[in-house]
């Protein structure tokens, strides 16, 4: 049965990357009728940042070789301040585990990814974690144009973060979807780029559509 998922973490409850996330949830499901959904709103169920406790677990994942989720309990359960650390990470980390399809709703927040994703990335990384075999898809948002060869692709630290932390982690199988000049609808000055804003979401709410339903189910 495959199973997909679903993390948000814009701060807006009408994002357009919240958009494109729920067009693209509904095609999947739709495709995948004995599929499994999970929804984890970032925003409203905030992740703990990490502590002393949880980079500890780290380190002592390398040093003891772990590479499953049993070893790690065994790890986490020698000391109470690892074992409390280990609580607030485990469920993410099995939900990843247990997801072939992973699909993030990441807007851009001063030039990179909002804070209660980058919280959950810290969380559920460890050197161990694999996530080769699996398919991701992130759906952006931006108030500008970001895109190659426009004036502002250098100041883009959002999609090239994100493809180097999931190809660090084995997966490939990466698409990335972007609604741009957000900000034109609401700000005066960018009102002759209303129309290029319209063509981007119009664009990219097709290719979600079609993600969804060629996007691997496992």
């Amino acid at each position: 049965m495959p199973q997909l998922l679903h993390l948000d973490a814009s701060a807006r409850s009408d994002s357009f990357s919240r958009e494109l996330g729920t067009v693209f949830a509904a095609h999947w499901r739709a495709a995948h009728p004995d599929g499994a959904y999970t929804h984890r709103d970032l925003v409203a169920e905030p992740v703990q940042p990490l502590d002393e406790a949880r980079v500890r677990l780290s380190a002592l994942s390398s040093l003891h070789g772990v590479r499953d989720l049993a070893a790690m309990d065994a790890v986490a359960a020698t000391v109470p301040d690892l074992a409390r650390a280990w609580a607030a990470t485990r469920p993410l980390v099995a939900e990843l585990l247990g997801a072939d399809v992973l699909v993030i709703g990441a807007p851009m927040y001063n030039f990179t990814v909002p804070a209660a994703l980058k919280a959950w990335l810290d969380r559920v990384t460890l050197p161990w974690l694999p996530l080769a075999g699996r398919s991701a898809v992130v759906l952006g948002a931006r108030g500008g144009a970001y895109g190659p060869g426009t004036p502002r692709e250098p100041f883009d630290f959002q999609e090239p973060y994100l493809r180097a932390y999931f190809s660090a982690l084995g997966l490939t199988d990466l698409e990335f979807v972007h609604t741009e000049l957000t900000h034109a609808p609401v700000m005066p000055f960018l009102a002759d780029l209303r129309g290029a804003h319209e063509a981007s979401r119009a664009a990219a709410l097709a290719r979600v559509a079609a993600l969804a339903t060629r996007t691997p189910a496992t």
